[in-house]
C-alpha cells in the first residue's frame, strides 16, 4: 500500500455517513482519511469556498471519504481525478468542486472581474495563523530535490537592485515602525525551544566552521560582554532588559 501511494495515490470522494450523495472529489499521494483531516481543519480556519462552506456546516464524525480508485503515477492520477469529476457530473452528483480536476491549473479561469472582486473581498481582512500542531506543515520538511529547485530559481532575484526593498531606509521600508507583539514573541520562543529549534542536537562540521572563521576574521568584535554591552547598548542609547549591564548601569544611575 505504502509503495503504490509513493508512486501514484487515490481518488477520494467525500460524503455524509447516512447519504451516498457526493459533494467533493479530489486526489491525494497520501491516504482519503489524512486528506479529509485536512480538509477539516482548512474549514476550521475559515475559508470561503462552497465546499468548505458546506464542511464547517457538519458534525466531524458526520463527515467520510470514500476511496473512488487506486492510480499509479501522477500525471494518471490527475487525468483520473478529471474522468471521476465528470463521470458523477454527468450521473447528477451534487459536487462542490470549483474546477474540472487535474494537477495543473485547469478548470477555473478567472476573469479581470473575479480578480477586482477578490482583491476587494480581501482589502483590510486578518490573515489566520496557525501555531504548532495547528499548522498542516508542522513537523514537516520540504525534500532536497524541492529546497535545490526553488535557491537555483530564487538565486540572485533578490540582490540588489532586484530586491523590491533596495534602497529604501527610514520610513521609506515597508518594516518601519513594526514590531511584535509580546505574544507573538512568547509564541515563537516557546516554538523554538528544545527539539523545536531547527538546529537543537545539530552541530557545525570542521569546515563550516573553518567558513565561518574566515569570514570574521579582521572583523573587529568585542573582547567581552562587557565590551559589547558598551558599543551596542550604551553608545547606541539602547537598553535591553534581558542585559545584565544595562540593568546594573540603570540601579547606579535611576534618574540617567
Amino acid at each position: 500500500m505504502s509503495d503504490q501511494l509513493a508512486i501514484g495515490g487515490v481518488i477520494y470522494a467525500i460524503r455524509l455517513r447516512r447519504s451516498y450523495d457526493y459533494r467533493y472529489v479530489g486526489l491525494t499521494t497520501k491516504s482519503a482519511e489524512l486528506r479529509l483531516r485536512q480538509h477539516l481543519k482548512v474549514a476550521t480556519s475559515g475559508r470561503k469556498t462552497p465546499f468548505y462552506g458546506w464542511l464547517r456546516k457538519q458534525r466531524r464524525d458526520d463527515v467520510c471519504a470514500d476511496v473512488l480508485d487506486w492510480v499509479d503515477g501522477l500525471a494518471e492520477l490527475g487525468e483520473a481525478e478529471v474522468e471521476w469529476i465528470a463521470y458523477l457530473r454527468r450521473d447528477g452528483q451534487p459536487l462542490l468542486n470549483l474546477s474540472d480536476g487535474g494537477l495543473g491549473p485547469m478548470g477555473i479561469e478567472w476573469t479581470q472581474e473575479m480578480r477586482e472582486a477578490a482583491r476587494i473581498r480581501s482589502t483590510g481582512r486578518k490573515g489566520v495563523s496557525r501555531f504548532a500542531v495547528e499548522n498542516p506543515f508542522f513537523r514537516r520538511s520540504h525534500s532536497a530535490e524541492q529546497r535545490a529547485k526553488w535557491s537555483a530559481d530564487r538565486r540572485g532575484t533578490n540582490q540588489g537592485a532586484l530586491n523590491p526593498n533596495f534602497g529604501k531606509f527610514g520610513a521609506e521600508h515597508p518594516s518601519f515602525g513594526h514590531s511584535m507583539t509580546e505574544e507573538s514573541k512568547r509564541r515563537l520562543s516557546e516554538q523554538r525551544r528544545g527539539d523545536g529549534n531547527p538546529n537543537f542536537g545539530r552541530k557545525g562540521s570542521a569546515e563550516t566552521r573553518a567558513k565561518m572563521s574566515a569570514v570574521r576574521k579582521g572583523r573587529p568584535m568585542p573582547s567581552s560582554k562587557r565590551s559589547a554591552h558598551t558599543r551596542y547598548h550604551t553608545n547606541k542609547r539602547v537598553f535591553k532588559d534581558t542585559c545584565q549591564y544595562c540593568v546594573e548601569d540603570a540601579g547606579r544611575n535611576p534618574n540617567g
